[in-house]
C-alpha cells in the first residue's frame, strides 16, 4: 500500500467516529455580551432570530471522537468550558444532548457522554504516544471553523514535548499545556478536540491548541495522557491528580536575569498577582511541608526540574499518598523536604 493509500485508509477508518459539537446560549445573554462588547444588539437582532433555536443561538462550536459504543467522547476542556452554555453533539444531520462526566483540572481534556446515542455508533481506536517519532505522518480531522464538519488534514510531528501557554480559541482563553505534540497538519479553530490520528486510523492526540500569527504550527494532547483520564473516571468516577499547592513558574537564563535568581533552572514558588492569590495553597502539602514563596525547587524526586522536564511531568508518575522529595534552594541554601501528596480536588 503506497503512502497516498494509507492516508486514505486511515481516514476511512476514524471520520466516521468524529463528532462535531455545538455551542449554544440563550438570546438574551448573547445579546448582553454584544453589549459588553461595546457593540449595538440591533444590528444583529435580524441574524440572531433567523438563527435562533428554542430561545438559544449557536455562538461557537468544536470537535470531540466516540471512544466508546456507550457514547463516551473525547474533546477538549476549553471547548465545553463556559458554564452558561448548553452542549449538542451533531452525528450526520442529528443532535444529541450531551453530559460532560469529567474534565482534567491539569489537562485540557474533557470526557463527555451522548445521552441517547444512536445504536452502532463508530468509534476512534486510542493508539499510543510513546512510539512518537519526529517526522511521523500525522492526520488532523475536525469541524474546521466551526462550519466545515469531517475537515481532513495531513502533515507531520514536527516537534515533541512542547510547553506552552497557548490561545486555544478565537476568545482569547488560554491555557498553560505542556507535553504536547507539534504537528504542521493544520489545526484550525473548530478543530479543537478533534483526533490526531496515525496511519493505522488511531488517536495519538486530541488537537487543542493552534498559535495565532505562526504558519502551519499546531499542538495535540498525548493520547496517553487521555487513556490515564479515562481509567481513572471508570475506576473511581471522577479525575484524580496530586496536588501540591504551589503556583510557580520554570526558571531558564532569561527569566532568572530577569527575577535575580541565583539559579537558572527549578521552579521558583511564585503568585501571579491576582487579588486574593497565594503562592502556596494554605492547608494544602506544601504549606503543611514549610515551603515558602521564592523558594526555587531545583529537583523532586532526585529528578532535576528544566523546561523540559517540569514539575508537572514528574508529578504524572506520582500517585495519592506516595511521598514527594523536594530539594529546595532558599536564601543560597539547599534544604531537602518531604511532603505527602493530596488530591486535588479537596481544594476545588
Amino acid at each position: 500500500m503506497d503512502y497516498q493509500d494509507k492516508i486514505i485508509s486511515a481516514i476511512d477508518k476514524a471520520l466516521a467516529g468524529v463528532i462535531s459539537i455545538v455551542v449554544s446560549k440563550n438570546v438574551e445573554a448573547v445579546e448582553e455580551e454584544i453589549t459588553k462588547m461595546g457593540l449595538d444588539p440591533r444590528q444583529f437582532y435580524a441574524k440572531i432570530q433567523n438563527e435562533a433555536e428554542d430561545g438559544k443561538i449557536a455562538v461557537s462550536g468544536g470537535s470531540g471522537f466516540i471512544v466508546d459504543k456507550s457514547g463516551v467522547v473525547l474533546t477538549n476542556k476549553h471547548v465545553v468550558a463556559d458554564k452558561d452554555a448548553t452542549y449538542k453533539a451533531i452525528i450526520g444531520k442529528e443532535k444529541y444532548e450531551i453530559e460532560i462526566l469529567a474534565k482534567d483540572p491539569l489537562s485540557d481534556i474533557a470526557i463527555l457522554k451522548l445521552l441517547n446515542p444512536p445504536e452502532n455508533l463508530s468509534t476512534i481506536k486510542l493508539g499510543t504516544s510513546k512510539n512518537i517519532k519526529l517526522g511521523m505522518a500525522v492526520v488532523a480531522i475536525g469541524n474546521a471553523l466551526g462550519e466545515f464538519s469531517n475537515t481532513v488534514s495531513t502533515g507531520i510531528v514536527s516537534g515533541l514535548s512542547r510547553f506552552l501557554s497557548a490561545v486555544t480559541d478565537m476568545e482569547g482563553h488560554q491555557e498553560r499545556l505542556r507535553g504536547l505534540i507539534q504537528t504542521d497538519a493544520a489545526i484550525n479553530p473548530g478543530n479543537s478536540g478533534g483526533p490526531l490520528i496515525n496511519l493505522d486510523g488511531e488517536a495519538i492526540g486530541i488537537n487543542s491548541a493552534i498559535v495565532f500569527g505562526a504558519q502551519n504550527i499546531g499542538f495535540a494532547i498525548p493520547i496517553d495522557r487521555v487513556k490515564r483520564d479515562l481509567e481513572q473516571l471508570k475506576k473511581l468516577g471522577h479525575i484524580q491528580t496530586p496536588f501540591l499547592g504551589i503556583r510557580y513558574i520554570i526558571l531558564n537564563k532569561a527569566i532568572a536575569n530577569n527575577f535575580g535568581s541565583p539559579s537558572d533552572h527549578g521552579a521558583l514558588i511564585i503568585k501571579e498577582g491576582l487579588p486574593h492569590d497565594h503562592a502556596i495553597l494554605p492547608g494544602s502539602a506544601a504549606a503543611k511541608a514549610g515551603l515558602k514563596e521564592h523558594d526555587i525547587i531545583l529537583a523532586a524526586n532526585g529528578k532535576q526540574i528544566t523546561e523540559k522536564e517540569t514539575l508537572e511531568d514528574i508529578l504524572e508518575d506520582c500517585k495519592i499518598g506516595d511521598d514527594l522529595m523536594l530539594e529546595i534552594q532558599r536564601m543560597g541554601k539547599v534544604l531537602n523536604f518531604k511532603l505527602k501528596l493530596e488530591e486535588r480536588s479537596k481544594f476545588n
